[in-house]
């Protein structure tokens, strides 16, 4: 009887399921934070009869078999990236990505990272850093005597001085996108790293090659639906309670084969 520990890998990813689903919860006002999914596959399957062998009975071919399959597996938790709804904050540099893509933030073991973050701040050496102090790629620094920074669609950074009507170009912020954003590494504080899954970072000026363009002042909310995502911690919570029952079930059927006499 394989039922107990069919019924227990049910158990297991329903768990999952919950800890993936208290985990956007957690996240709904993370800035940039995009909702998992996990998602399963069945285990393999012990084969009885193999379909389209034959009978030894009167040699006829069997049309389905006998296959009996023997649990579930946690297959993939997948990222959704649904860009979320853009909150004005009016900050300087506070940018929203509308549309495609991500910046580029170096590490300080110097590898590359990449977010949608774009809660900016200033280095004590004027250098645009995240929230973590990690340094924007490409490095721009704010004279300590700006006025105020103006960031347009195209990333271009203006800085405006007092008693001059011109604003001076500091920089231009880049994009990357990925063939496949879903093979991103997350590893915490918004921050994804390069994988083979993902494929090599495609770099461009905002607005260019299908990238989106920024938005100053606003920043991207979490993509978290939380109706959603009760709805689906009531199903999980009823699944589990359903393969727990199982094992209720075969626990009475072998209590009552071990009365047999």
């Amino acid at each position: 009887m394989q039922s107990l520990k069919i019924a227990a890998t049910g158990m297991a990813a329903q768990q999952m399921r919950v800890d993936v689903i208290s985990n956007n919860l957690a996240n709904m006002s993370t800035t940039g934070y995009n909702a998992r999914r996990a998602e399963f596959a069945d285990l393999h399957y012990q084969q009885l009869t193999r379909p389209g062998s034959i009978n030894a009975s009167d040699g006829t071919i069997v049309p389905t078999g006998v296959q009996i399959g023997l649990g579930v597996r946690p297959s993939s938790v997948t990222v959704n990236h649904q860009q979320g709804s853009l909150s004005s904050t009016g900050g300087e540099l506070d940018v929203a990505i509308d549309g495609e893509g991500y910046l580029e933030v170096t590490l300080p073991s110097g590898a590359s990272a990449y977010t949608r973050d774009g809660a900016l701040k200033l280095s004590a050496d004027g250098l645009i850093v995240t929230s973590d102090g990690y340094s924007v790629v490409p490095d721009i620094t704010v004279p300590d005597d700006t006025r105020s920074i103006s960031i347009n669609a195209d990333g271009e950074i203006y800085a405006y001085f007092d008693g001059e009507v011109d604003a001076e170009l500091l920089g231009q912020f880049t994009l990357a996108d990925f063939s496949n954003d879903k093979g991103l590494e997350a590893i915490g504080g918004n921050l994804f790293l390069e994988t083979e899954a993902s494929g090599p970072p495609l770099v461009s000026s905002p607005g260019e090659d299908g990238l989106g363009t920024l938005r100053q002042g606003y920043l991207e909310d979490s993509s978290v639906d939380s109706v959603r995502e009760i709805t689906d911690l009531i199903q999980a919570q009823r699944g589990y309670e359903l393969n727990a029952k199982v094992i209720t079930a075969v626990d009475q059927m072998l209590g009552a084969t071990t009365q047999i006499r």
